[in-house]
């Protein structure tokens, strides 16, 4: 065995187990990661995994791997950086253990991040959004599964992570009805619940009659719904949504959309940006800056006190001949 194998063994046990202390999505982001590298990287050596080493790894064959996480399995730049993000931080845990590769190291840590247009965050409007939450079928139980779920993303703003991750005990809907989750870097957050979502939530909560350990949205065997499972219910109903509401075609919908909607609503209310990072999880108020620039009511309103009603647009014309002269200078 090469001493790759025990560099990224220790990387994972030592480096975010220990040092990190990561959290378990972390961990699996990370996992992922090297999966798919070794994989292509065993592919372009000809040898099996264990019997890459550190050189095979070498700041040529990173940038390959970056291209073909674009070009062959069509990943977003957003992805190849965070794919990148994972490498240097193997790299850096490397460079304390073998300094003879020193320059290889150093190589790989210079790959930039790439950069990448930054679109509008879609949402969905309302009529869309009530659209949505009717779409699933309520006379099956997967139907009132559902329609409670969307009902409670749109309204919580729930990453679908946090979503699928939801436990019986973590719905509480008297004495102040809310919604708690552990969200991104571990941190816990309470969200309080409208009265319609509540009503909608005890008539699923009481169906469901689940244990408090046990998933609040679970599948018909009782195990928990995983990411891919919601992101294709939330699909799936869009597509039924259509039909009533045809601008719903025209929008690829995701439950990050959903926690979008979620933003939007809160921002039209006059809600502030710090108390809407706060509702989303957000690590930074600066995240909630994309919403601000989605809002084109905002920038309506902006302009229209830009100039009083009834008044021509024009140039100013100073009223003086003096003012003339120093405005001409």
């Amino acid at each position: 065995m090469t001493a790759l194998a025990p560099v990224l063994q220790t990387f994972f046990t030592d480096r975010l187990a220990r040092q990190q202390e990561a959290s378990p999505r972390t961990v699996t982001a990370y996992r992922d990661t090297f999966r798919l590298l070794l994989a292509f990287a065993s592919g372009q050596a000809g040898a099996p995994p264990s019997r890459l080493s550190v050189e095979d790894l070498s700041a040529p064959l990173i940038l390959a791997f970056l291209d073909h996480l674009e070009r062959d399995r069509g990943n977003t730049a957003r992805t190849r950086n965070a794919r990148l993000a994972a490498i240097r931080s193997l790299f850096t845990h490397a460079a304390l253990r073998h300094p003879e590769h020193a320059a290889q190291i150093q190589q790989v840590l210079a790959i930039p991040l790439k950069r990448f247009d930054k679109a509008l965050v879609a949402f969905l409007t309302e009529p869309e959004a009530a659209a949505l939450i009717s779409a699933p079928d309520t006379a099956r139980w997967e139907g009132r599964r559902d329609r409670a779920m969307l009902a409670l993303a749109i309204q919580a703003g729930l990453r679908v992570s946090e979503l699928a991750g939801l436990s019986t005990s973590d719905i509480r809907l008297a004495g102040g009805p809310h919604v708690r989750c552990h969200g991104k870097g571990r941190k816990e957050r309470t969200t309080p619940l409208t009265s319609e979502i509540t009503a909608v939530m005890k008539t699923w909560v009481s169906e469901r009659a689940g244990q408090p350990a046990e998933p609040l949205f679970p599948t018909r065997t009782g195990r928990r719904l995983s990411p891919d499972a919601v992101q294709d219910l939330v699909a799936r109903h869009t597509a039924s949504a259509a039909a009533s509401c045809p601008s719903l075609d025209s929008k690829h919908v995701t439950p990050h959309v959903l926690r979008h909607t979620a933003a939007m609503r809160l921002l039209h209310a006059g809600v502030d940006t710090s108390v809407i990072a706060l509702w989303l999880g957000h690590e930074d108020v600066r995240s909630t800056q994309p919403y601000l620039h989605a809002d084109l009511t905002i920038k309506e309103r902006a302009i229209a006190r830009t100039a009083p009603a009834g008044t021509e647009p024009g140039r100013y014309q100073p009223p003086d001949e003096l003012l003339a002269f120093l405005e001409a200078l």
